[in-house]
Formats: structure tokens, C-alpha cells, sequence
């Protein structure tokens, strides 16, 4: 059984930053990527940012210049740094874990931006 879990989440102003952290544990033997997913009230989830273990990363288009996700695949951390966030980034964010036989999901932090 895999475990991860968020942290990070707040309230802040738009414009402001904020730094998400994952933390994986449990029966992890390979890890194929890591990353992000937000859903706001009344939305679907959606992608925010991935990373592979090699390093290769995929963001959606609204958040890649604001947005960046680093990894420590010795730890089986993600992080993701938040940069000029605005209201619509407000949603609960997600990490999640692919170890390439299952998709593992933290319980989700909220990330609140005020106007």
C-alpha cells in the first residue's frame, strides 16, 4: 500500500506564492511520475504539473510559467511551487504517485487565492 500525503496548502492574496509538498510512503518499488492535479468547486479534476523519474515535466498551459514541480526521487517527494497566484487557482489540490502498475492519490490540500 502506497500513502501520500499533502501539505502546504493556505490562504493568500492573488499575486502571492506558495510552496505544495508530497510526501510518498509505503510499498513503492518503482516510481514511473509523480505530479499534480487540482479541482476547483463544481469542476472537474484537472492536470496541473507532472514529472517523470528521469525528470521529464508536463504542465497544464495556464500554469507553466507560473507553476514549477521538482522532485527528490531518493525521498519520493514532489514539490510544487506556486508563483503570481490567481483566484481562479482556488481549488484542492492533489498529488499523486504512478508507479507503473497503480495511480496513487494524496487526500488533497486546499489552496485558497484571494482577490
Amino acid at each position: 500500500q502506497v500513502q501520500l500525503v499533502e501539505s502546504g496548502g493556505g490562504l493568500v492574496q492573488a499575486g502571492g506564492s506558495l510552496r505544495l509538498s508530497c510526501a510518498a510512503s509505503g510499498s513503492i518499488s518503482r516510481v514511473a511520475a509523480m505530479g499534480w492535479y487540482r479541482q476547483a468547486p463544481g469542476k472537474l479534476r484537472e492536470l496541473v504539473a507532472t514529472i517523470t523519474s528521469s525528470g521529464r515535466t508536463n504542465y497544464a498551459d495556464s500554469m507553466k510559467d507560473r507553476f514549477t514541480i521538482s522532485t527528490d526521487n531518493t525521498k519520493n517527494t514532489v514539490d510544487l511551487q506556486m508563483n503570481s497566484l490567481k483566484p481562479e487557482d482556488t481549488a484542492v489540490y492533489y498529488c499523486y504517485l504512478n508507479d507503473f502498475k497503480a495511480l496513487y492519490w494524496g487526500h488533497g490540500t486546499q489552496v485558497t487565492v484571494s482577490s
